[in-house]
């Protein structure tokens, strides 16, 4: 049981880097001008970074916990979720939604 608890902390690490390439799919695929595609796409990554660094990361400014957390984590892995679904990759938003749901749900049961 151990090892399936550290192979799901490293499943939630690799989610949370899905969500950010995710955003950046989404803001290159834009069918916008060469220059605001860059933007968008190295831009929106960027916004969560901040906002992964003031609110969710183990050493943040503003430490969330209890309703507030699961809040903040719905919004931050709904905007990958959202950004797949945006950019036309169907199939990817709802497999990368149920991949949060499951490792972030056995995250709370394990509490990691």
């Amino acid at each position: 049981m151990k090892a399936v608890r550290a192979v799901n902390l490293g499943v939630l690490f690799l989610i949370e880097l899905g969500a950010l390439a995710a955003v950046s799919y989404w803001g290159f695929t834009r069918d916008v001008a060469t220059a605001l595609g860059w933007l968008l796409g190295l831009g929106a990554p960027a916004v969560l970074i901040v906002l992964w660094a003031l609110f969710g990361s183990q050493k943040a400014s503003y430490k969330t916990r209890g309703a507030v957390r699961v809040g903040f984590e719905l919004l931050w892995f709904g905007a990958g979720v959202a950004a797949l679904f945006a950019a036309g990759a169907m199939a990817w938003a709802v497999a990368f939604a149920a991949l949060c749901a499951v490792s972030k749900t056995l995250a709370v049961i394990w509490r990691q």
